[in-house]
């Protein structure tokens, strides 16, 4: 359908079906990379639960997400969007029914799904970051947590972008290690030098710069900023470009790991559906943070599903993805 775009922006509609959680964004981007924001949505579906052991989508989460994408697509049509992408990451990347997942979506919902590698990830990451850091910062190593994996992105201007992926992700690490609950102590430290070894040779050949400002995004990161200010309702004026200590990470990270799952329903900032996942969160970016030196990181409430905007609106212009 042909929506209000005009020559100078574009309304268009991008979904990011990732492990633990699918984002919604419909925005008008305009020709100078600016998203403004229309509607947004993001629902924690579990669509990865299981694939780390089976690698296979259960039925029932693939279900949950289908039911979305119909709700969303009704939304999307409302709009008259000009033009929509819906991109899967790392679960639907690693699933042997994947294709059956693209099938059903594609016949319920009208859809097609591009599932994406991790470095294409990484990239269209970089892009929605970059659209809304503040000003000065250069040179970046931006962290995106996801449910199956993390990746690391060394992003300096004028340089080639430097994407290296951690096979570790909240989702992955619960069910692989963190299994009872709350975790013992065994199994915390084997999370931590799981994605201590993992994030040493993942940054063992990236030369960074000093002074580059460290900046997280997703779930994870933004859940931690939310509960180190104790926010009652999600703010994201509030948690985009806030700093979080490595001293406030580690303090999170032992009042949750003191908790069971349902004592830590109810924790201010801590979102609903989070309280299992949020206990790997907390230890894959407080290990991170000491493996690489960093003492505070820049969250940013921006990330994929905005690069997945910025780069159809690319697209659709006939120029890089990555301009």
């Amino acid at each position: 359908m042909a929506g209000a775009s005009t020559g100078s922006s574009r309304i268009l509609a991008g979904i990011d079906i990732g492990t633990l959680t699918c984002r919604l964004e419909i925005a008008e981007v305009t020709s100078s990379g600016q998203v403004k924001k229309l509607q947004s949505d993001r629902r924690i579906l579990r669509l990865g639960q299981g694939v780390d052991r089976d690698r296979m989508l259960r039925t029932d989460a693939m279900a949950r997400v289908v039911t979305t994408l119909k709700e969303w697509r009704q939304s999307i049509d409302t709009f008259q969007v000009e033009a929509t992408s819906v991109v899967a990451t790392s679960a639907v990347r690693d699933a042997g029914n994947r294709q059956d997942f693209l099938d059903q979506i594609a016949r319920e919902a009208g859809l097609q799904v591009e599932i994406i590698s991790g470095e294409e990830e990484a990239r269209r990451t970089t892009l929605g970051i970059r659209s809304g850091l503040p000003e000065g910062v250069s040179d970046m190593l931006a962290v995106d947590i996801g449910g199956g994996s993390t990746e690391c992105i060394l992003d300096r201007p004028g340089q080639p972008l430097i994407v290296r992926s951690i096979d570790i992700g909240v989702v992955r690490l619960s069910e692989r290690v963190l299994q009872s609950d709350p975790p013992t102590s065994e199994e915390i430290q084997r999370a931590h030098d799981w994605i201590r070894t993992e994030t040493g040779a993942a940054i063992a050949d990236m030369p960074l710069p000093v002074g580059l400002t460290f900046v997280g995004t997703a779930g994870t990161i933004t859940a931690l900023a939310a509960m180190d200010q104790q926010l009652p309702v999600y703010e994201a004026a509030k948690i985009h470009n806030y700093v979080l200590t490595l001293e406030a990470v580690k303090r999170l990270e032992a009042q949750l790991l003191g908790r069971s799952k349902q004592q830590r329903e109810g924790l201010p900032g801590l979102e609903r559906g989070r309280e299992d996942v949020i206990v790997a969160g907390a230890i894959i970016l407080s290990t991170m943070m000491e493996t690489l030196g960093m003492t505070k990181v820049l969250v940013s409430d921006l990330g994929l599903r905005e690069g997945v905007l910025l780069h159809l609106a690319s697209r659709l212009s006939g120029g890089s993805s990555l301009s």
